[in-house]
């Protein structure tokens, strides 16, 4: 395993099957702490994900952010039908090895504390977070910021969305919604919590009026919630510590 300091973070790199992958680690004052894998948008790592994880740090956790296009390097995406096409196109199952990959790459750390890994995801990578927490043994909590619940796009890269999956749940979730995230119908979320409250899973779920997708990204105006994206991170701080409380 390979590390080198970067800015206020640590890049690493560790081994997903054959290739190595790579991640920045943003680690809080305590010596031994619990940890995050934290999985970005479809842009990839980007200032936003390293303000987060430096916040998700200074709360106590060592926080992974998790780099899923190490092989081909972050997508260049101008408009809709890009970002529709390259999702499209995007291997699931790669990506859930990678993310197991950083669990078991977290397990070994000595300052990570025993069987405390959480995953957090923003877009496309709260619906990987999603789908992580239901086949991924290992983690301890899951928080998914807007993570589509279905993903709409038959083809062999795809894997059975979170929708689809949710009674197979295998940690605590806690779900932050927009009311008018056009991506995530009203419809989709009360069909999952159906699904996680029929299987007797355990689970939070908050949608946040007047909010949309992307609710948490500062870099742009026509989607940022000043006042939910406060309020769903603290949120989301406080069940990470009720989750993997050591």
């Amino acid at each position: 395993m390979h590390e080198q300091t970067i800015g206020d973070g640590v890049a690493v790199e560790f081994s997903s099957g054959a290739v190595r992958i790579r991640g920045e680690i943003h680690s809080p004052a305590a010596t031994v702490a619990p940890a995050l894998v934290l999985v970005p948008d479809v842009h990839g790592i980007s200032p936003l994900y390293r303000e987060i994880a430096t916040k998700l740090a200074q709360a106590g956790f060592r926080t992974l952010i998790l780099d899923i296009y190490s092989r081909e390097g972050a997508p260049r995406l101008g408009d809709m039908a890009s970002v529709q096409q390259w999702l499209a196109d995007l291997p699931d199952a790669r990506v859930l090895a990678d993310v197991e990959a950083a669990v078991r790459y977290l397990e070994q750390r000595a300052d990570v504390a025993a069987g405390k890994i959480g995953i957090v995801g923003f877009c496309v990578g709260g619906q990987y977070a999603l789908m992580a927490a239901c086949r991924t043994v290992g983690l301890a909590a899951c928080v998914s910021f807007y993570g589509m619940l279905r993903h709409g796009r038959p083809s062999d890269h795809k894997l059975p969305p979170p929708l689809e999956t949710a009674g197979t749940l295998l940690c605590p979730l806690l779900g932050l919604f927009g009311a008018d995230d056009p991506l995530i119908p009203a419809e989709d979320v009360r069909e999952f919590e159906a699904s996680l409250s029929r299987n007797g899973k355990p689970f939070e779920l908050r949608v946040f009026a007047g909010a949309g997708h992307a609710f948490m990204n500062d870099r742009r105006p026509d989607a940022y919630r000043a006042e939910a994206a406060a309020e769903a991170l603290a949120m989301a701080i406080d069940f990470l510590h009720r989750s993997l409380a050591y």
